[in-house]
C-alpha cells in the first residue's frame, strides 16, 4: 500500500501543495476546454481524449484539475496517473491490484464526495477497458477522464466494448482560429471580436444547412483586426502550423526536425510498428512521402501504387493506418447513389500543413507560390469542413463538365457545394462548377467559393463568397 501511495505522490503536487504545484501549465484554454468541464458535471459518462503526439492531451488534464481546484475540490479527492510511467515495470508492481487499490479508496472516501480520476496514456495499460466498464458498472464514486493515443489500435479496440459509457473528444492540431486567440489571447478587443464573427459563423452555418429560422446573411467585414494583420497571421499559421510547442522554436529547421521527428518518424517507426505489429515502415513512409507532394489532387489508386513501386494491396492496407494515425485523410468522389463501392480515384489531405514543409524541407519561399498556396488553402478548408458539425459525410465532385473541391452532405441528399478560389481574381468561370452542380442537384441551398480575398456577393446567385482568412474563424 504504501508503494502505491509512493507511486501516486510523484504525480499529484497538490496534495502537499506549494506555488511550483502548476508552474510551466499553459495559461491559454483551447475552446474545447470548456467543453470538457461542463460534460465533466453534466454527463455521467468516462470522458475521453484522443489525438496525435504532442498535441496537449496531457495539458488538458491538469488543466482541468487546476480548475476542479479552483472551484473548491478538495485535493486528495483528485488523482492523476500516467501508465507509460517506467516505474510499474521497474518495481514489478501489479496493475490489477494497483487500479484496484486506486477505486477501493475512492469507494472508502464516498462520504466526502466523488473522486476525479485522470488517467493518461490509458493504452499503456493492458485490458484497461475492462478494468473501467467493472467500476463505471458497479457505480463507483468516481468520475473519470482518460487519454490515450489516436495512433493505438489497440485503443481505438478496446473503446468499442465501452460503449454508451465513454464520451470520446478527438483532439487535432490548433485550428487558424485557435491560433488567433492565442496569438491574441491578452488583447480582449480582438478577442471580442473573432467571438462575433464565430457567432456570425453560425448565422452562415444555418443559411447552409437550410434552417428555416436561419435569418438572412447581411454584409460583414472584421475591423478589430485589419484584413493585413489576418493574412500574416494565416501565412505565419500555414507555416508553423498547429503544433503549439513548435512556436517558440528559434528557426524553420528545428521546427521541421521537430515535427518530423515527433508527428512523422516516431508515429511510423514507432506507434504503429509497435501497436500494429507493422514489419516495413520504410515502405509506409515512402507511400506518406508520396501523398505529401500532392495534396488535394485527385489520383487514381492503382496508379499510385505503381508509381511509388507498391502493391495496390499494400496500399489498402497503408490507408487505414495512415488515417487511423491522423497523418493523412481521404475523400471520396461524389456519388448519387451513397451504396455504391467507392474505389479507385480520391483525394488525399494532411492533418497539418507544417508537416509537409518539415518533410519536404521547405522554407518560407513556399508563401511566394501560388499555385502551392492553392493547395495549402483548400487543405485548410478541408479540416474546417471535417470537424464541422453540420457536415454528415465529405465529398468532391468531378464530371466531364465540371469539378467542385468539395461536396458537404448535411442532410439526406441535401448538399452544399464548397469550391476553394485562392488567387488574386476572381471572375464569373469560376463559379462554373458549382453552379453545375446546383443545377443538377435541386437541393442544395446555397453554395460557398473561399477566395483570397473579399467579394462582391450577390445574394441572388445563391453563392456566398467568403474570404479563406475569415472562412476558417467562422467555420470553426
Amino acid at each position: 500500500m504504501l508503494e502505491y501511495q509512493t507511486l501516486l505522490r510523484a504525480y499529484n503536487p497538490w496534495w502537499e501543495p506549494s506555488e511550483a504545484t502548476f508552474s510551466g501549465l499553459p495559461t491559454f484554454h483551447r475552446p474545447i476546454f470548456d467543453i470538457l468541464m461542463d460534460d465533466l458535471k453534466g454527463i455521467p459518462q468516462i470522458l475521453s481524449i484522443t489525438g496525435p503526439r504532442r498535441i496537449g492531451k496531457s495539458t488538458l488534464l491538469k488543466q482541468m484539475i487546476q480548475r476542479l481546484l479552483s472551484v473548491g475540490v478538495p485535493p486528495q479527492k483528485i488523482l492523476y496517473y500516467s501508465f507509460d510511467d517506467p516505474a510499474l515495470i521497474a518495481r514489478g508492481i501489479h496493475v490489477d491490484q494497483f487500479v484496484e487499490f486506486i477505486m477501493e479508496n475512492a469507494k472508502a472516501e464516498k462520504e466526502r464526495g466523488i473522486t476525479y480520476l485522470f488517467f493518461d496514456e490509458v493504452q499503456r495499460l493492458e485490458r484497461w477497458e475492462l478494468y473501467l466498464k467493472k467500476y463505471y458498472d458497479l457505480n463507483y464514486p468516481v468520475r473519470m477522464v482518460l487519454s490515450g493515443s489516436a495512433s493505438s489500435p489497440i485503443f481505438k479496440k478496446s473503446r468499442e466494448s465501452l460503449l454508451g459509457r465513454v464520451k470520446d473528444y478527438h483532439l487535432l492540431p490548433f485550428s487558424f482560429r485557435e491560433y488567433l486567440l492565442y496569438q491574441y489571447r491578452e488583447n480582449n478587443a480582438v478577442l471580442e471580436e473573432l467571438n462575433k464573427y464565430y457567432q456570425f459563423g453560425k448565422l452562415i452555418q444555418g443559411n447552409l444547412t437550410g434552417d428555416p429560422d436561419a435569418k438572412p446573411i447581411t454584409p460583414f467585414k472584421p475591423f478589430a483586426l485589419t484584413q493585413l494583420a489576418l493574412i500574416n497571421q494565416l501565412n505565419d499559421y500555414l507555416m508553423k502550423g498547429g503544433f503549439p510547442e513548435v512556436w517558440s522554436l528559434p528557426s524553420w529547421i528545428a521546427i521541421q526536425d521537430y515535427l518530423y521527428d515527433n508527428q512523422v518518424k516516431k508515429v511510423i517507426y514507432e506507434d504503429l510498428v509497435l501497436a500494429a505489429e507493422f514489419r516495413k515502415p520504410e515502405l509506409l513512409k515512402q507511400f506518406y512521402i508520396s501523398l505529401l507532394e500532392t495534396p488535394g489532387q485527385e489520383v487514381n489508386v492503382q496508379s499510385m501504387a505503381q508509381d511509388a513501386n507498391i502493391a495496390a494491396s499494400q496500399i489498402d492496407k497503408y490507408l487505414p493506418l495512415l488515417e487511423m494515425t491522423d497523418l493523412i485523410y481521404h475523400v471520396s468522389k461524389f456519388r448519387r447513389k451513397p451504396l455504391r463501392v467507392r474505389k479507385g480515384h480520391m483525394k488525399f489531405y494532411l492533418v497539418d500543413m507544417a508537416l509537409r514543409n518539415a518533410v519536404l524541407k521547405l522554407g518560407e519561399s513556399l508563401l511566394q507560390d501560388q499555385k502551392t498556396l492553392g493547395l495549402y488553402a483548400e487543405n485548410l478548408v478541408f479540416l474546417a469542413l471535417k470537424k464541422w458539425r453540420g457536415t454528415i459525410q465529405l465529398d468532391y465532385y468531378r464530371e466531364r463538365d465540371a469539378e467542385v473541391d468539395f461536396i458537404i452532405h448535411v442532410g439526406p441528399q441535401i448538399y452544399v457545394p464548397v469550391e476553394v478560389k485562392y488567387q488574386n481574381t476572381i471572375n464569373p468561370d469560376n463559379f462554373k462548377g458549382l453552379k453545375n452542380f446546383m443545377k443538377k442537384n435541386k437541393r442544395t441551398p446555397m453554395g460557398v467559393v473561399v477566395t483570397k480575398d473579399f467579394y462582391d456577393w450577390n445574394p441572388d446567385e445563391e453563392i456566398l463568397a467568403i474570404p479563406l482568412f475569415f472562412f476558417l474563424i467562422l467555420f470553426d
